[in-house]
């Protein structure tokens, strides 16, 4: 699975060719979560803090989300994305 970004320990990954809605894999620990693009809506466990920085991340990189998850339904290599600072 692709590193899209990586910040504070928290992993932003990216399936090829995984299924609708589009949706991004956060791991932090032994914390696992699925976050979709459009909605924000989360899957799994992450501590408050942690969630926090992750959904203010994707809100400064949505775009760049959506044009890897298009690029990801083809098999097409994924583009980095800059780190929450």
């Amino acid at each position: 699975m692709p590193r899209l970004s990586e910040f504070y320990g928290i992993i932003i990954l990216m399936n090829f060719r995984d299924h609708e809605p589009g949706h991004f894999h956060v791991w932090y620990g032994d914390y696992r979560a699925i976050i979709t693009i459009d909605d924000g809506l989360v899957k799994g466990e992450m501590p408050a803090r942690a969630l926090r920085m992750v959904l203010e991340w994707m809100d400064k990189h949505k775009d760049e989300l959506a044009k890897n998850w298009m690029l990801a339904k083809q098999g097409l290599p994924l583009e980095k994305i800059e780190p929450l600072k």
